[in-house]
């Protein structure tokens, strides 16, 4: 039986998007009290992606595991993609507004770029689950086959 890379890879996503969570909230809670004003709109969106992340990984685990009439799979390769969006946009987004900061110093500044990088990594590992998703609409096109990739379902062996 080969070895399904689903399950780890869910669990690295869940534990970068609350990395991530937890890096910008820090940030965008500093700049609240220390300029009085809301964080920049890049530190908000990169927040907003890992608030997404946890919902679309929700989605993406207990859908093919306990609600397989949802599991369709464009429902999940179009999660994919648009989660994987939202990580490119955001860390990208994050890395230029610091790169060209003037107000970034410190821990704070440190946290910004720490969600950034760990945003880099979440988008890699969105691009790996993409692929696989891809790959089975690809291999099951012309056919009625709607149910999510098997292999993507990693609660079969449990």
């Amino acid at each position: 039986m080969a070895f399904n890379f689903t399950l780890p890879l869910r669990i690295a996503q869940a534990l970068f998007a609350i990395i991530v969570f937890a890096l910008t909230a820090f940030v965008a809670h500093w700049w609240h009290e220390f300029y009085r004003a809301a964080a920049p709109s890049q530190v908000g969106f990169l927040l907003f992606t890992s608030i997404w992340t946890i919902l679309a990984l929700l989605f993406l685990i207990l859908a093919p595991w306990k609600f397989p009439a949802a599991a369709h799979k464009f429902a999940i390769l179009g999660v994919e993609a648009i989660t994987t969006l939202f990580w490119f946009a955001g860390f990208i987004a994050q890395a230029v507004f610091l790169s060209h900061s003037t107000a970034c110093y410190g821990h704070v500044c440190n946290s910004a770029k720490a969600a950034a990088v760990f945003g880099a990594f979440e988008w890699l590992l969105f691009v790996g689950t993409l692929i696989m998703a891809a790959l089975h609409v690809f291999r099951t096109r012309g056919t009625h086959q709607t149910k999510a990739d098997p292999n993507m379902n990693f609660h079969q062996g449990v």
